[in-house]
């Protein structure tokens, strides 16, 4: 009975940490996807491709889809680990 409760909480944890880490790396693709989608609008804009007006309000919602990202990412305390963090959680349970 104690192995099987050892082996299931060892799956609720690993279950945990692989739903965190992928939610972690959610986060950080959608703030660089922002970040590029600001920077290709600057191009647009000093290129003329786009009017003036049209990519500053472009902007303030990027601007503002980043910002609150920023946010929920250090309020939930989300960090990127190291590659040696990682490897260190999954020798726990590999070894």
């Amino acid at each position: 009975m104690k192995k099987i409760l050892i082996c299931v909480s060892a799956l609720g944890v690993m279950s945990f940490t692989s739903n965190q880490l992928m939610n972690t790396y959610q986060i950080a693709e959608a703030i660089t996807n922002v970040q590029d989608m600001k920077e290709w609008m600057m191009q647009d804009i000093e290129s003329g491709n786009i009017k003036v007006e049209l990519g500053e309000h472009y902007m303030h919602w990027l601007e503002e889809t980043e910002e609150k990202l920023l946010e929920f990412t250090e309020s939930n305390r989300l960090t990127q680990p190291s590659v040696e963090e990682l490897e260190l959680r999954i020798s726990k349970y590999t070894n």
